[in-house]
């Protein structure tokens, strides 16, 4: 006959290899990965302000006397203070 303990470990069997199995299967399984929407593109706008910036970087110390590298500087300033200007978007 079968005693108490016995039982308990036949028990304790039968649970870790259902557990086992349970994980086995689980880790086999495929999940479907959900689908996936494409980014949207977005295309840069073109920065006048940021184009003459440029250019006047090109010219470099020449620039100090360009008086359109002076407005753009003085734009470059008022936009990142957060006052308007001519080239406010």
């Amino acid at each position: 006959m079968m005693d108490g303990k016995m039982l308990a470990r036949l028990a304790a069997v039968v649970f870790v290899t259902l557990a086992i199995t349970a994980t086995a299967i689980d880790m086999t399984r495929q999940d479907e990965a959900p689908p996936t929407r494409p980014a949207p593109v977005v295309e840069p706008s073109i920065d006048p302000l940021g184009a003459e910036q440029r250019r006047c970087q090109r010219l470099g110390e020449r620039a100090a006397g360009d008086a359109e590298c002076m407005a753009v500087w003085a734009e470059t300033r008022n936009r990142f203070l957060g006052r308007g200007g001519e080239w406010a978007r």
